[in-house]
């Protein structure tokens, strides 16, 4: 590359080795450059390649940007027509961006074609749909549809764990992501895993620690510096927890990662950080990039943590009430109705979040168990 910068091969390699370094070390310049090379080559390609769209889609999908993703895609599909790589494409750029009729549609089609492919969107569509023991049986056939390709069963295994986890059944989410360690030494997302289930889990805070620390040495995504915050709630140590808070917004909020982390920062700006106006910013944005009930969830929570409780109201009734939610999205709900004075409503969503209690924080998990008492 150095020498033969514009070569129309060497790129797209290079690109390729980028892309995997991304994914084991976390660096975002290196997914970036990435992004760069294979823009560089698209170009040179005169747009004509859409297997270059493809890869161009996928690497807007890792930073959240899932119009600039679709946008992609239709060059895509406009080269080729709906062929089975657009079709997967199509299915995981719909579901993220809350089209779910016609992600459920796309799956029939698939069904056939690639078995490993069909069963790991369908059981993010299991879950999606409320069906947490399909998810899990599908992710699971998922792993066993891998064959030989250890890399494609290594991320089923770490991803049913993630299900286990939601489920509250962590000896099993454990056992998984051992297993998954086991073919894949450097899956950090699996050790994060068996450091959360000692913290929120055995209460083991040294351990969760180490492993953390461990994390932090060798990967430069943000995601461990949240995991720092949580351990600093589990200590009761609010200095720390800020300073970890500061830490991984001063570094998640970047532009270089899109809106790959609104969540959790939305989760801070409401919470420890106090910056409500922010945490309504970037969930304005959110629910432009993909309108779901989650992230109309979070735009609630902006809403009536900035004080427009009728707002706030009026939106859940629209967009929230009555659809699929997860642990942090049915705590937030659950508060907004307990200050509403509607007790009831906020017990259903206080029952509902403490059966996927292990995805909340150690401190929601306590104010939650102290709700429901």
């Amino acid at each position: 590359m150095d020498t033969l910068t514009e070569n129309f091969v060497n790129g797209p390699k290079y690109a390729s080795v980028l892309s995997s370094r991304f994914h084991l070390y976390g660096e975002i310049n290196d997914l970036l450059k990435a992004d760069s090379l294979y823009n560089r080559s698209n170009e040179a390609n005169q747009e004509k390649e859409p297997g270059i769209f493809r890869t161009l889609a996928s690497f807007a999908m890792l930073q959240h940007r899932f119009l600039q993703a679709d946008s992609f895609l239709q060059k895509a599909i406009k080269i080729e027509g709906h062929s089975l790589p657009n079709s997967f494409l199509d299915f995981d750029i719909s579901f993220e961006r809350g089209q779910y009729q016609h992600s459920k549609i796309l799956l029939q089609t698939l069904k056939t074609l690639n078995p490993y492919g069909y069963l790991f969107r369908r059981s993010k569509f299991e879950h999606y749909d409320g069906s947490l023991d399909s998810a899990i049986a599908c992710m699971l056939q998922a792993a066993e549809k891998a064959g030989n390709n250890n890399s494609l069963r290594q991320v089923a295994l770490s991803n049913a764990a993630d299900l286990y986890i939601h489920k509250g059944n962590l000896k099993e989410a454990y056992k998984l992501y051992t297993e998954s360690i086991k073919i894949d030494a450097a899956d950090f997302h699996s050790i994060m895993g068996i450091g959360w289930i000692a913290l929120v889990h055995d209460k083991n805070d040294s351990l969760a620690e180490r492993i953390f620390r461990f994390i932090h040495t060798q990967n430069h995504a943000p995601d461990v510096l949240l995991k720092f915050v949580h351990l600093a709630e589990a200590r009761s140590d609010p200095a720390a927890q800020k300073e970890w808070a500061n830490k991984f917004a001063a570094k998640a909020d970047q532009p270089v990662y899109g809106l790959m982390y609104s969540k959790y920062l939305i989760d801070l700006y409401t919470g420890i950080l106090d910056n409500p106006s922010k945490a309504l910013a970037l969930a304005e944005r959110e629910i432009i990039n993909r309108p779901t009930p989650q992230t109309y969830a979070w735009y609630v929570w902006a809403l009536f943590s900035n004080n427009e409780k009728e707002k706030a109201y009026s939106v859940f009734r629209n967009t929230v009430s009555g659809k699929p939610l997860e642990g942090p999205e049915l705590y937030y709900m659950g508060k907004m109705m307990q200050d509403m004075n509607k007790g009831y409503n906020a017990q259903q969503f206080f029952k509902a979040a403490y059966k996927n209690r292990y995805d909340l924080s150690p401190a929601k998990q306590k104010d939650l168990e102290k709700s429901l008492e």
